[in-house]
């Protein structure tokens, strides 16, 4: 996802939506082991009233959502409730949401001595608030939020859930969660609430293993740099390798938060880690320019400690429709986290793992070096002893597979030529994964200069706009899952458009009536509703949109403020008989108040028509 858009905007202050005060009820959270169907209310068919493309200054300023839904042709009232926002402050355990704190667990202050708060608004350090988990744990309603900012955070707070459904945090239950023991937290993008209710986050943009910091305390690399304050401006503790990780937050019995990096699953930009039904196998995109896209199989169920990594291989069949291809899945072989973790620790640098050399004159390799294509373009790699047991051999593959992933997966012939992969989201009913790619350019791009030293996997048409993919999922014994993707194609397309100086619609460049730059997307389990929301400044107003997955049909059903991310739309199907589509609208900008990026959601969906009150 984007870091801030710093243009600011001299704008009139709106009013938000904010949560009723929450009335006690009986509830009935499913909290076995096995998360048995509790509820499941049957829905088959869906439609969003729609909602326009927000003209006047007010209507942009705010946040914006369908208010009506037809489910299995009965009418709903729905809505926008928010349930909190950054700098939200609990007077009781005196935690305020979003704010950063140091190895030590102490709060960070700007120079100013003003609170270093993950919202979205202060210069340089990130873009707030990000994705929300609500975890049905203890009979209790548990909220676990991640901040996308360098220094990122993590938060668990309890929610109340009134009889009508609506959401609101409970007062004296905001705690931060510790990353310390783990080397702490980073730019905590995507997530999913997994289905044994745990919290499964990501680390985006991971930092280049060849940074070193110099006699000034710092890198030169002002992404990396920004991390100083953790480690009380101390660079030389930190590593770049003690990030891009998926790290997992599950709730025990006495409520407390337990934290886990899962060095496993590998080393790259996370967006998203999205589990499937057997609980085993996990899907991985990777954000940025030249990326991989991954599947993780872990060993057993529930439990992404241990398991086998493998990169996807593009082999086209198509250009047409934003392209088509088959997929095959290279292995790269099997880890746990204890075993990556130690080599974590050693604080390794680029070179401990592979040497480089320059390409010659026509871009061709010395030999014995393999030319690879990746977010640092060409470049000729060797495998190095990194264990230094004298000689190169599977572990010191294993070791590279995960501290360096990216550079690994083109070394073993993957495809790293996505850009700006995002999010991916599960149809069981019809055996389609969807996966979100906010660009269609330059390593997607036929003969792109990002191919440069590649196989050039992916040659397909530039698209701003960018796509949502479908992929058939079915068995696989070779890699022991019933979920393998075999296959991928374009679904959804925004479509780049010019509107005339004057227009109503100027200064949008993706035609409003379709998405631009898709980013998180959710499937409506068991209907026929996709959601898709958007990361643009292709729109004003980022929006998030219900493609009927029958029809074709887009249908617009929430914009966020100017300047707002809409990051991480999330479906939850049933919360004690209610439905909620979760969004964040991520730093906000222009308005004289209510900046901070904040959470919420539209709805509550009623599964028992006699509570539409």
């Amino acid at each position: 996802m984007k870091t801030q858009n710093l243009f600011k905007l001299s704008l009139l202050a709106v009013a938000t939506a904010t949560a009723l005060t929450a009335c006690s009820i009986d509830l009935d959270f499913n909290d076995d082991d096995d998360n048995d169907d509790h509820h499941q209310p049957q829905m088959t068919e869906l439609s969003f009233a729609e909602i326009a493309v927000p003209l006047s200054l007010d209507a942009q300023q705010q946040v914006r959502a369908s208010g009506e839904v037809v489910v299995n042709g009965k009418i709903q009232s729905i809505g926008y409730r928010r349930i909190m926002a950054t700098a939200y402050e609990d007077d009781q355990t005196g935690e305020k949401f979003g704010l950063s704190k140091d190895y030590m667990d102490q709060p960070i202050t700007f120079e100013d001595g003003s609170d270093y708060i993950c919202n979205g608004t202060n210069a340089g350090v990130g873009s707030g608030l990000d994705f929300n988990s609500i975890i049905e744990k203890n009979n209790k309603l548990y909220m676990v939020s991640q901040f996308e900012c360098q220094i990122g955070s993590i938060y668990v707070q309890e929610l109340a859930q009134d009889e009508y459904g609506h959401l609101s945090p409970v007062a004296g239950t905001l705690e931060f969660v510790s990353q310390k023991d783990e080397f702490g937290g980073w730019v905590h993008c995507a997530g999913q609430t997994t289905p044994w209710q745990s919290h499964l986050g990501s680390e985006e943009y991971e930092p280049s293993g060849a940074l070193t910091v110099g006699d000034d305390g710092k890198t030169g690399d002002f992404y990396y740099d920004a991390i100083a304050p953790y480690w009380q401006d101390d660079l030389t503790m930190a590593s770049p390798y003690y990030y891009g990780w998926t790290p997992e937050v599950e709730i025990n019995a006495q409520g407390q938060a337990e934290y886990t990096k899962h060095y496993s699953m590998g080393r790259f930009a996370h967006e998203l880690a999205y589990v499937m039904p057997d609980n085993r196998t996990v899907y991985l995109s990777d954000d940025g320019t030249n990326g991989g896209f991954y599947m993780f199989v872990a060993d057993q169920a529930k439990d992404l400690s241990s398991g086998t990594l493998y990169a996807a291989k593009w082999i086209q069949t198509s250009a047409a429709n934003s392209g088509e291809a088959d997929l095959e899945w290279v292995s790269l072989g099997h880890a746990n986290n204890a075993e990556i973790r130690a080599e974590v620790a050693k604080k390794p640098h680029l070179t401990d793992i592979f040497e480089f050399v320059d390409a010659d004159d026509n871009d061709q390799c010395a030999t014995d070096f393999t030319s690879i294509n990746t977010s640092a373009g060409l470049e000729c790699v060797k495998l190095k002893d990194i264990n230094q047991d004298s000689v190169v051999d599977a572990a010191d593959e294993k070791i590279a597979s995960r501290l360096e992933t990216r550079r690994f997966a083109a070394y073993k012939g993957a495809t790293t030529e996505f850009r700006k992969e995002e999010g991916i989201t599960f149809n069981e009913k019809d055996g389609k994964l969807y996966l979100a790619m906010s660009e269609v350019s330059r390593g997607m791009e036929d003969a792109s200069s990002n191919d440069k030293g590649g196989p050039n996997h992916i040659r397909l048409d530039r698209n701003s706009c960018g796509v949502v993919y479908e992929l058939d999922v079915m068995a696989d014994n070779s890699v022991n899952s019933d979920y393998v993707a075999k296959n991928i194609k374009g679904l959804v397309a925004g479509v780049p458009f010019s509107y005339a100086a004057g227009d109503v619609y100027e200064g949008n460049s993706c035609d409003v009536n379709s998405i631009a730059s898709p980013d998180n997307v959710s499937y409506l389990a068991d209907s026929n509703s996709l959601i898709i929301g958007e990361d643009t400044s292709n729109h004003l107003n980022n929006m998030i949109w219900s493609y009927d997955l029958d029809t074709g049909k887009l249908t617009r059903i929430y914009t966020a403020p100017l300047d707002a991310e809409t990051t991480s739309p999330f479906w939850y199907k049933d919360i004690n008989g209610f439905g909620y589509l979760t969004a964040v609208a991520q730093h906000p900008e222009g308005r004289e108040s209510d900046m901070e990026s904040e959470i919420g959601y539209v709805g509550p969906f009623r599964f028992n028509l006699e509570m539409d009150k």
